[in-house]
């Protein structure tokens, strides 16, 4: 955390040193988080270019790669507890293998840590909160810890919908997407198709009641 000329928080002025320095090709084909760059491409033939494109940039600034830790022309890559290939982005694998393996909680504590871990990936999991809410409500404090058949019907739904979770897919071009909306009287729903792929979903609460 501290530099031996004395600087100090040195992951974030890291992590806004190579945003300055990739901010050219940032969410073009690359993605930085600190230490690590990401670089994706739709072609072999792009990917040489963007690889030349990034490795003159970085040492142009002067910074230099760590052969031993880099991986490169890869199918597949972790990311951020996320695998991401050409079909898009997956829950990883290991994460669901732990989620399998969870037992009932029988604290509040313990709902917290499972939750929080289901949470991180509610994006793949339509009506998420809905559906653990009889899980969350027994971690209020004004609610007393009981474990019923809901809690349960609850808490197992979760894992099946974790460990049979889908692909997230980028859009591709501008092109052939459908919209179904829904409006009802808490809320206004949508629903944006690709190739019948689903590709957003929103609810926003309307203001008139």
């Amino acid at each position: 955390m501290v530099m031996p000329f004395g600087l100090t928080n040195a992951p974030a002025i890291f992590m806004d040193l190579m945003n300055r320095v990739c901010k050219p090709y940032l969410d073009q084909f690359i993605i930085v988080f600190i230490d690590d760059i990401l670089i994706y491409s739709k072609s072999e033939a792009e990917h040489k270019q963007h690889l030349r494109k990034i490795l003159k940039l970085l040492k142009n600034e002067q910074l230099y790669i760590m052969l031993s830790k880099c991986e490169f022309w890869l199918r597949e890559v972790q990311l951020l507890r996320h695998v991401i290939n050409s079909e898009g982005i997956h829950v990883d694998p290991a994460k669901i293998e732990a989620i399998k393996n969870w037992d009932t909680p029988t604290t509040p504590t313990e709902i917290r840590t499972n939750v929080g871990l289901a949470g991180y990936y509610r994006w793949f999991i339509s009506n998420f909160s809905k559906i653990a809410m009889p899980v969350t409500k027994l971690t209020q404090k004004s609610e007393p810890f009981v474990w019923e058949q809901k809690q349960e019907d609850a808490f197992q739904t979760l894992k099946l919908k974790l460990c049979d979770a889908p692909i997230l897919s980028l859009p591709e071009g501008t092109d052939e997407f459908v919209a179904y909306c829904d409006a009802f009287h808490q809320g206004l729903g949508c629903v944006l198709m690709q190739r019948d792929k689903f590709y957003h979903i929103c609810l926003k609460p309307t203001e008139d009641p």
